[in-house]
């Protein structure tokens, strides 16, 4: 699965929506902050934008040696089987990078195997 499609399933379990025009730039995911502004939104590259999304769908996360371990939480997925993600990691990657694509990979399997996509 390519980086746009892990966004866009990513995105559905986190309410993040489409634009194609910002600032002149096309293709950005944009979510509503709570004082109802929208903001650029990409959790593959923002530290903020992946915790965000784990803890909105409750996603538990280990950082081991060489390798990112995200996990959610059955109950929170009304019943459905738990979701788990591994992310390795080493020279050059780095732990930061690999804990934000797991974590995104996480909500984009809960969009992808739930019909709510993660939402309650």
């Amino acid at each position: 699965m390519n980086d746009q499609e892990l966004l866009r399933l990513a995105a559905k379990a986190a309410g993040a929506e489409w634009t194609d025009y910002q600032r002149g730039t096309p293709n950005h995911w944009h979510i509503e902050r709570a004082d109802g502004v929208w903001r650029e939104w990409n959790p593959l590259n923002d530290d903020g934008d992946a915790l965000r999304l784990a803890v909105k769908l409750g996603l538990a996360v280990r950082v081991l040696e060489k390798c990112v371990f995200v996990e959610s939480d059955p109950e929170t997925l009304l019943g459905q089987s738990s979701v788990s993600e591994l992310e390795m990691y080493g020279r050059p990657r780095d732990p930061y990078a690999a804990t934000r694509r797991a974590i995104t990979r996480a909500a984009a399997e809960i969009a992808r195997t739930t019909d709510t996509g993660g939402e309650a």
